[in-house]
């Protein structure tokens, strides 16, 4: 238990930040999803406008530090890989 006021006022910041950062990973995760939803069933312009919500959104938590920018910047690559793939295979269909 935190003795100094210094050591209280920390614990309170760590849980505002931790509740914050928690809210900003699920929003990450349902923006994947429904991505993710939308490459499963192959339309490449429904796919491609959840991937920009998506990038937004990725590049905004890591903004705020809580995730890192590499890793945001690794997430984007890997799903926009991930979208060509769906458009190269609806171009030759």
């Amino acid at each position: 238990m935190a003795h100094s006021l210094s050591a209280k006022k920390r614990v309170r910041q760590n849980l505002k930040s931790r509740a914050r950062n928690r809210v900003r990973k699920e929003l990450i995760k349902d923006q994947t999803k429904s991505f993710l939803g939308a490459l499963t069933k192959g339309d490449p312009s429904v796919a491609e406008t959840e991937f920009k919500k998506l990038s937004q959104r990725l590049d905004r938590v890591a903004s705020k530090n809580t995730i890192h920018k590499n890793a945001a910047a690794r997430k984007k690559s890997r799903l926009a890989k991930r979208l060509n793939a769906l458009k190269a295979g609806a171009g030759t269909k």
